[in-house]
């Protein structure tokens, strides 16, 4: 009876430990997930360690005792499990899987890519949203000292409008223990383009959060509700009445045990009630922004441009192996964001080959062949116009100027704040506009086009010729170059005759004749010939 008791007493206390471990590290319980292999391996140890304490074997007795033989085997078979699903289920063995993982389709940059408003374009970096979010939270009195803002800062679209939303959250476990039973009175707000802050307060509080410690984090909510689910990085978001959720993917996994990872489900989760609504990602409603994380989606198109010859020449050879940049930015086409970033060769030059945009909420992926400068290149262009200033260039933006390819590129003083922005032609990256505004930076870059040959102004102006008397002759002198300025009699309109290109025009005289064809214009008809 009293062994019996000790094995009760034993076995509760690894049932009770393993509920804490279960508690603090939330594994799925899911065979995909690396999380439940390893809690299973613990378990494995901690009840041969309680068996072996509680039978007081010494070490001679191990090598005998079947019961640890036993454990040890199993703990054997799961590692053995473990190792070779990794193995199995990696890009050496299934390259082509990996390569197939997404679907690229090439795209025409001046259909899919708008001419946006400036009222559309996000000006600001995640770092200067950060700043601003902090000010604003510093200046509300009632709330800086019970509350700061999460780091989260999504990136969304809400009414048409490209915004960052972090929800607020406790500055400390005993301000969390004070305010937890009305919940986070708040989120911010800030509006990309026009950089307004605001803190929008709520009827009533978020409940489930990040900062919360027990059942309401919003991980531990989530576990309980779906234990064998295995989701991938949350985001916050705000639907279009602003009532916040917590938009939770799921991961699918296509290739072994552990390979081939993509989204299959998303879980919505009211951040408010925590109510949830669990959703195909096919079936994921319009207003959502962020199924796909912007690194699952580069991750995944890095797979799709070097894999395409096998693993092997991705990491010898590395014929046609192409890769994304060193980092990203986010546009807003058609209600949904994309993620923007260059291609170009594993060699690592300073050149890209193209770009991609893919979809954050649907996957879709479309492929630029674009050759330009590299991003951090655009930015070192950018910021050798104002290296007197040493102001620094944020990561651009790619933006369709007039049908150009353009990197948009705000410029941050030492104190993080915006000072200036930059326009750098993607193909020709020392064509560099800068401005105090985004239309003074626009108008200086169009001028540029046009000056540099890249864009030409069409002609549409129709042509005439008159044959008259001169009555006068006027001269004068236009960027550098002589211009005669003529009327000729029974005409009230002023013929424009460069000298350099009809030099002949020095010969005629008031009172002579002249034929001339010309463009006709509202002030001065130009000249094109002259008989």
């Amino acid at each position: 009876m009293k062994n019996m008791k000790k094995k009760i007493i034993g076995a509760i206390g690894i049932l009770l430990a393993a509920a804490i471990y279960y508690y603090v590290t939330l594994p799925a319980i899911n065979i995909h997930a690396v999380g439940f292999w390893f809690f299973i391996m613990l378990l494995i140890v901690a009840v041969m360690g309680y068996y072996i304490a509680r039978k007081r074997l010494a070490l001679n007795e191990l090598k005998e005792s079947k019961a640890v033989k036993g454990f040890l085997t199993a703990l054997l078979v799961v590692v053995a499990v473990y190792l070779v699903g990794s193995v199995l289920s990696s890009p050496i063995i299934n390259a082509k899987k990996y390569q197939q993982l997404l679907k690229v389709e090439d795209g025409e940059f001046t259909k899919d890519i708008e001419e946006l408003s400036f009222d559309q374009i996000p000006l600001l970096d995640r770092a200067s949203a950060t700043l601003l979010g902090n000010r604003k939270m510093g200046s509300m009195i009632d709330m800086a000292s019970q509350f700061e803002v999460d780091e989260i800062y999504s990136q969304i679209n809400y009414n048409d409008k490209p915004v960052r939303v972090s929800p607020l959250k406790y500055a400390s476990p005993i301000k969390w223990l004070t305010n937890q039973a009305d919940g986070i009175p708040a989120y911010i707000m800030i509006d990309m383009a026009t950089q307004t802050t605001e803190l929008v307060k709520l009827e009533s509080g978020i409940k489930y959060s990040t900062s919360e410690y027990f059942n309401r984090n919003i991980y531990r909510h989530l576990r309980f509700n779906y234990p064998t689910y295995i989701f991938g990085e949350l985001s916050f978001e705000i639907d279009e009445e602003g009532v916040p959720y917590w938009v939770c993917p799921v991961k699918k996994f296509s290739i072994g045990l552990f390979g081939g990872e993509t989204v299959g489900r998303v879980v919505l989760c009211n951040a408010i009630t925590g109510e949830t609504l669990d959703y195909a990602i096919k079936d994921v409603p319009q207003w959502i922004d962020r199924a796909y994380s912007a690194d699952l989606l580069v991750a995944l198109y890095d797979y799709h441009g070097t894999l395409k010859h096998g693993f092997i020449n991705s990491v010898l050879g590395q014929k046609d192996c192409l890769v994304t940049t060193d980092d990203y930015n986010y546009l807003a086409i058609n209600d949904d964001v994309w993620v923007y970033t260059g291609v170009t060769s594993v060699s690592g030059d300073q050149s890209n080959v193209g770009f991609v945009l893919m979809n954050q909420r649907t996957m879709e992926t479309k492929f630029y062949a674009i050759e330009g400068a590299t991003e951090h290149s655009a930015m070192d262009s950018a910021e050798g116009q104002v290296q007197n200033l040493k102001y620094e260039a944020t990561f651009p933006l790619l933006l369709n100027i007039s049908g150009e390819p353009t990197y948009f590129i705000a410029l941050k003083d030492n104190a993080g704040l915006v000072k200036k922005y930059a326009m750098v032609n993607v193909q020709k990256y020392q064509v560099v506009g800068i401005g105090d505004t985004v239309g003074e930076c626009e108008k200086e870059y169009q001028e540029l086009l046009l000056k540099e040959g890249i864009q030409i102004v069409e002609d549409n102006r129709e042509m005439d010729s008159i044959t008259g008397v001169i009555t006068k002759i006027a001269q004068g002198v236009v960027d550098g170059n002589s211009h005669y300025y003529i009327m000729i009699e029974g005409s009230d309109d002023i013929f424009d005759v460069s000298v350099v290109e009809h030099l002949d025009i020095i010969r005629y005289e008031i009172g002579q004749e002249i034929t001339m064809e010309y463009k006709i214009d509202e002030n001065v008809n130009v000249v094109l010939s002259i008989k």
